[in-house]
């Protein structure tokens, strides 16, 4: 996780540059922030995909508990 932030830092900086040259309103602009927006998204999405309930957790540890027996139909 630490990497996207990294990432997400320099394009931030990036985008401060870019806007500092060619105006807060040009193309560039926009589009240096739009980098740094799909960045944030991804590195949202990576936080919630990696969460796990708390019988998930317990489960993973043991599987063999009645609470996480699956049934097939």
């Amino acid at each position: 996780m630490s990497n996207i932030q990294d990432k997400i830092s320099q394009e931030v900086e990036q985008a401060r540059a870019t806007c500092d040259i060619t105006g807060n309103n040009s193309a560039e602009c926009a589009a240096a922030w739009d980098a740094v927006e799909e960045l944030q998204a991804e590195a949202s999405h990576q936080r919630q995909a990696k969460r796990k309930t708390s019988l998930e957790q317990y489960c993973d540890a043991n599987p063999e508990a009645d609470e996480c027996r699956v049934y097939e139909d």
